[in-house]
């Protein structure tokens, strides 16, 4: 039998989940500085494989899967990993900082609407002022980044619009995941979810992966990169989803939505902890906000109107 959490312990999955997604996404830096992106998310994808292959083992109790959950199961892979994966790296390279962490602060809103509408949910209001909070505090917090991204903005000239697009396509692509996974924790266990959806990620990374390997030479990556690659990818492709999944179970996706605020938040705190970056009085109070959006959504709740759907 697959491991139930209580609901404070859901939450505390999903804020873990999105904290890691931001601490990775910030320590990324310098490997797509040394590794082409295709073969960065294909050495991704590899070492997670290897990681989870005890994961890929079908339990006992688990019934055979629908044609529309093994169709799901792509649908999370392709757009939750693969597409994902490629518009984010590719769209921060384009444009800069601000204007991906203003697009990010979308995120919790398009999660909510596109629970309203593939799930049924039913979103109260004190959920929708959680979704509030958190995009009024990221936005904040780009606009207290703005004096420092002023410079990087200027250098990405004419494709800066066609980054802050693709950033937005990863929007879409995180708010999917969130939605499809909410589906998928009715069927799979979180262990299965997280070994599945990776392994179609190897799979459909493989082809331009590969192409790229032939061509780089691996000896001029120091061992810090390829000790940074391992962490990469154990966090992108094990610990998160397996995190993200485990809090599905217990938590509606329109208020696990919320959770996603951790993102960019805890990408700025590994910038001011780990890089160096300042922080100043608006990012604390950008912080705060947004925490406040998370305390919101995970207040009990007083009615049986935001009891989990039956899917």
């Amino acid at each position: 039998m697959s491991y139930t959490p209580s609901r404070p312990m859901g939450y505390g999955c999903l804020i873990l989940s999105m904290s890691m997604v931001g601490a990775y996404v910030a320590l990324t830096k310098p490997l797509a500085a040394m590794l082409p992106v295709f073969l960065l998310a294909w050495l991704r994808f590899g070492i997670g494989a290897i990681a989870m292959l005890r994961w890929l083992k079908k339990p006992a109790d688990e019934k055979p899967l629908s044609s529309q959950s093994r169709w799901l199961v792509f649908l999370e892979s392709f757009l939750g990993n693969f597409l994902f994966t490629l518009c984010m790296i590719t769209g921060v390279s384009m444009t800069n900082a601000v204007s991906a962490g203003v697009i990010m602060s979308a995120i919790p809103a398009v999660v909510a609407v596109m629970s309203w509408v593939f799930l049924k949910e039913k979103i109260s209001l004190r959920v929708w002022g959680a979704v509030a909070c958190g995009a009024i505090g990221i936005g904040l917090l780009s606009l207290a980044k703005d004096h420092h991204g002023a410079a990087a903005a200027a250098s990405h000239g004419q494709y800066a619009w066609l980054g802050n697009v693709l950033v937005f396509c990863a929007v879409l692509c995180e708010a999917a995941y969130a939605v499809i996974g909410k589906k998928l924790t009715a069927v799979l266990t979180p262990k299965r979810i997280s070994a599945v959806i990776n392994l179609w990620g190897l799979l459909l990374m493989t082809p331009m992966g590969l192409y790229t390997a032939l061509q780089f030479d691996f000896v001029s990556v120091p061992a810090n990169i390829w000790l940074l690659l391992v962490f990469y990818a154990l966090a992108a492709s094990v610990w998160t989803v397996w995190l993200w999944m485990t809090g599905l179970k217990v938590v509606p996706a329109a208020r696990a939505g919320v959770f996603t605020v951790m993102l960019p938040i805890s990408a700025a705190v590994v910038g001011v902890l780990a890089l160096g970056e300042s922080l100043s009085a608006l990012q604390a109070t950008a912080f705060a906000v947004a925490l406040a959006g998370m305390f919101l959504a995970t207040l009990p709740g007083r009615s049986s109107s935001e009891k989990l759907p039956l899917h």
